[in-house]
């Protein structure tokens, strides 16, 4: 046990109950730096019984069964302890409180894991736990045909896994990429479940010789040269499909700017002729200091701003009424939501009026910018900036997902000097 963490059962003397008693409580001591917590039990004494109940070596018959009860949340406190790699009050609260075998629960681990990301205000990787949580749930639902309330770690086998994947592509015909997926955050489970010493290695069913997580095909999806001048001089049938094809243009003219991004950009980020900002995506996922991205404004952009653009300028106010200050992170992330689903529904019907692909969506403005600046000649160090990655290997990488022709295409410029 960590030596600057110190564990008692006392009587809380600091105030007398009706019935002249005390609570008696569980008190956590750690020297440094120099905190107390005193945490409930169900027993309450006098000063006098609770000397003759704990204070004394010869224990009463009569008493030796509260004895042992104290005794054994004092024990369970002292082994919770043993347990932290560091300890901290929250993670030591957390196993104190928590039911027996809820440990080892993997629906209360993911639960766990998505009140801690919510807290962060990380809502779109809380989503995708979620959405695994309750793809696993489904899974074992159609297997047993009863709603389960738990999973234990040693029930996940590899036998358990490739019986989930081939019930998600034949039984529910989704693709392996979903699978990887859904199946990555079990994964991230099992191995927060390990690190705070709730199971073993040992049961831990991924990895070579076991259940290896399918990757899928990463094929980034892109309009040609001539399919982007169709959409832009298609005629918009509604004004929402107006509305969706001028801010995917806009992400498209910004270097595939995220939908997020554009949602919460701010007057304070935007300049004569052009803007700077930092994306959202690597503020939360780096360590290091996020580099700003500068965005040139063209004549079509900025036409954007000025039809789009909220009226009061200050600095702190959102260039585009998506958002507004007055909402939650969870209000502002379900409104991002669903203004891209807005924009996809809207553009979808609008490339099937002029006969192009239903497959469109915001994420393909991003995958078009990248594909035309690589055919227009751009080098890849000009593409990994413009997308703001990490380093060039990230933008190999996301390379690699284009299409033959794309990288055909790449390969005969490598000798325009």
């Amino acid at each position: 046990m960590n030596k600057q963490v110190f564990i008692s059962i006392v009587l809380d003397t600091r105030r007398e109950k009706a019935n002249k008693k005390y609570p008696v409580k569980l008190r956590v001591f750690t020297s440094q730096p120099r905190i107390q917590k005193l945490y409930p039990t169900k027993f309450e004494f006098t000063k006098n019984e609770f000397t003759s109940i704990w204070g004394t070596l010869k224990t009463r018959n009569e008493h030796k069964e509260i004895k042992r009860e104290l005794q054994a949340i004092e024990t369970k406190a002292i082994n919770i302890i043993k347990e932290l790699n560091t300890f901290t009050f929250e993670q030591f609260e957390k196993k104190l409180f928590r039911k027996i075998g809820e440990g080892e629960n993997i629906f209360y681990q993911y639960q766990i894991i998505i009140e801690e990301l919510k807290k962060n205000n990380r809502l779109g990787t809380a989503s995708n736990y979620e959405l695994s949580l309750k793809s696993i749930k489904a899974f074992i639902n159609y297997k047993t045909g009863k709603e389960p309330k738990q999973l234990f770690f040693v029930e996940v086998t590899t036998k358990f896994l490739n019986d989930y994947e081939n019930y998600m592509i034949k039984a529910k015909e989704r693709s392996s990429t979903t699978v990887g997926m859904y199946l990555r955050p079990l994964r991230a489970v099992f191995n927060s479940a390990i690190s705070n010493k709730e199971i073993t290695n040992e049961i831990y069913p991924f990895g070579i010789k076991k259940y290896v997580i399918p990757t899928g095909e990463s094929v980034k999806k892109a309009l040609s040269k001539d399919e982007l001048k169709k959409l832009f001089e298609a005629k918009p049938l509604t004004p929402e499909q107006q509305r969706a094809k001028d801010f995917w243009f806009f992400s498209y003219s910004c270097n595939g700017m995220n939908i997020k991004d554009i949602a919460i950009l701010k007057y304070k980020n935007l300049y004569d002729d052009k803007f700077e900002y930092l994306r959202a995506k690597t503020i939360i996922t780096t360590k290091k200091k996020p580099k700003k991205i500068v965005i040139y404004l063209n004549k079509y952009t900025k036409s954007i701003i000025k039809k789009y653009a909220n009226k009061n300028k200050e600095p702190n106010n959102f260039i585009f009424p998506i958002l507004n200050d007055s909402q939650t992170e969870l209000e502002m992330f379900n409104k991002i939501k669903n203004f891209t689903r807005f924009v996809n529904q809207n553009l979808k019907k609008l490339a099937i009026s002029v006969e192009l692909t239903s497959d469109i969506s915001t994420y393909w403005a991003r995958h078009t910018f990248s594909t035309l600046a690589i055919r227009g000649g751009a080098t890849m160090e000009f593409v990994s900036e413009a997308l703001s990655h990490s380093n060039i290997k990230t933008t190999q990488n996301y390379f690699d997902g284009f299409d033959d022709e794309t990288k055909k295409e790449f390969a005969q410029t490598l000798m325009n000097f």
